[in-house]
């Protein structure tokens, strides 16, 4: 993975007590991204654009990867050939702007699937139930029902768990965070990014390439709000239980419940909310 930085400083005012004084901030870069897929069909390479998204630069290989099993283009990391730069760099910081993602031959990219799908997930207007449907005919998920089981008094203290490991954001204020835990509590991949689904899609492509993805005994944490996306992601990759620090949305709970996912939110300093999946929650852990 090539270092590239994620933060610049700006030069800035700052009002304190009411006195105006110079001052610097440190910003989270955001810089668009162009996904292309080259794909073997009918004895010859064809190269077809995916989409373009803003992103905060670094760790784009897993961004790219993620994105391929949230959406159900790929099911296994074996998939991918290789992801490479499109070009050269672009835009104010120097950065690859562009990749491009080679399938391994026998993978069949359905474009006009992947077109609509793409189109949907951005519009505002979708139809609740004919979402629902699209996502089983994408892929039929697999929820383990088994676990993991979480102690009910850990909940409350993710959000402090998760800031701790959130340096970017720590530098910036500016960013979201999606991290993958242990029923126990520890933090095992944490990504960063100022979109949230960029966060969450950058953490699913590293665990899942990585071989670190146990859906039985790890749940995910995010820290934004929890749509109809997120959930999404994380039901492609066969996540049973979602936590995060804001509310979900209806969408997002229909989605839950349909596929048996636990779904916790609301997290204040005592209390939170179980929205779906309570049996994943134990009175009685470690006993």
């Amino acid at each position: 993975m090539i270092n590239v930085s994620d933060t610049v400083d700006y030069d800035i005012h700052r009002v304190e007590d009411s006195v105006l004084q110079n001052s610097s901030d440190c910003i989270a870069i955001e810089e668009p991204l162009e996904i292309a897929v080259r794909y073997y069909k009918n004895d010859e390479w064809i190269v077809e654009p995916l989409m373009v998204t803003m992103r905060t630069p670094g760790d784009d290989e897993s961004l790219v990867s993620g994105l391929l099993f949230s959406e159900g283009i790929i099911q296994d990391k074996a998939a991918i050939d290789k992801i490479i730069p499109n070009g050269e760099n672009e835009g104010k910081y120097d950065i690859d702007n562009s990749l491009i993602v080679t399938l391994r031959k026998g993978n069949q990219l359905d474009l006009k699937n992947l077109q609509r799908h793409f189109m949907v997930n951005s519009s505002c207007g979708v139809c609740g139930k004919g979402t629902l449907n699209a996502i089983e005919i994408a892929y039929e998920p697999k929820i383990n029902k088994e676990g993991p089981i979480v102690d009910i008094g850990l909940i409350t203290k993710l959000p402090n768990i998760l800031k701790g490991e959130q340096y970017q954001f720590a530098n910036t204020g500016g960013v979201h965070a999606s991290a993958l835990l242990s029923q126990q509590g520890e933090v095992l991949h944490l990504a960063e990014d100022v979109g949230r689904h960029n966060a969450l899609d950058k953490l699913i492509g590293h665990v899942r390439c990585n071989d670190m993805l146990k859906p039985i005994e790890q749940f995910v944490m995010c820290s934004g709000r929890l749509g109809f996306d997120i959930i999404q992601k994380a039901v492609m990759s066969g996540i049973g239980m979602i936590v995060g620090i804001g509310a979900p949305t209806s969408l997002a709970l229909d989605l839950a419940t349909k596929f048996d996912i636990t779904l916790i939110g609301f997290i204040k300093k005592n209390k939170y909310n179980i929205y779906t999946g309570n049996w994943r929650i134990s009175e009685n852990f470690g006993e």
